[in-house]
């Protein structure tokens, strides 16, 4: 199964490259795919539409995971794998263990059950390092709503600055790598 895997730079440093190709541990972590209820949300689509809307969730995943990790590298990195059908779980219903609030809202959610070491690396897509600044933007326009939410003052003003800085990063195209172009990926 074709799977795009939110990352951070940092985790690519474990990957192998050679002159041919790279492979990479894929984590046992949320991902997404082409599934079922992707192809049922976008019927109009064709398998290049759908996989393009995984591709951005999974780039909005990868924001996520910069923001839970304070020291990571301020770009947004979505690592396309093959891995066997066999250690990905697919949701069904309201999400992976029945609750509609466990990540499996977005229709192209998967969860990679275990480690896949090995696994090579189709292709990396990265921001710009000029992105910095706007992923960054974005991390602390959130902790600013954060901040407010927990105050109970939220204004419309601090909704607004993530709004726009969620926009000026989404505004922006992923840049594609080779796998064997990994350790040149610059860096912000």
């Amino acid at each position: 199964m074709r799977l795009y895997v939110p990352a951070t730079l940092d985790e690519l440093a474990s990957a192998t490259v050679t002159a041919t190709g790279a492979t990479w541990c894929v984590p046992p972590r949320g991902a997404h795919a082409v599934t079922p209820a992707l192809a049922g949300a976008l019927p109009d689509e064709d398998e290049e539409g759908r996989e393009y809307a995984a591709f951005l969730a999974a780039a909005h995943d990868s924001l996520l995971l910069v923001a839970a990790r304070g020291d990571a590298v301020p770009l947004r990195v979505v690592v396309t794998v093959e891995v066997p059908d066999a250690v990905v779980l697919t949701a069904a219903g309201g999400g992976f263990d029945g609750g509609a609030d466990d990540g499996a809202a977005v229709p192209s959610a998967v969860r990679v059950t275990r480690e896949v070491p090995g696994t090579a690396v189709v292709a990396v897509h990265v921001d710009e390092p000029e992105a910095a600044g706007d992923v960054r933007d974005v991390l602390a326009a959130a902790d600013e709503e954060s901040d407010a939410e927990a105050a109970d003052d939220v204004a419309a003003a601090s909704e607004s600055v993530l709004d726009d800085a969620l926009q000026r990063v989404t505004d922006r195209d992923l840049l594609w790598y080779d796998p064997t172009e990994i350790a040149a990926i610059p860096r912000p």
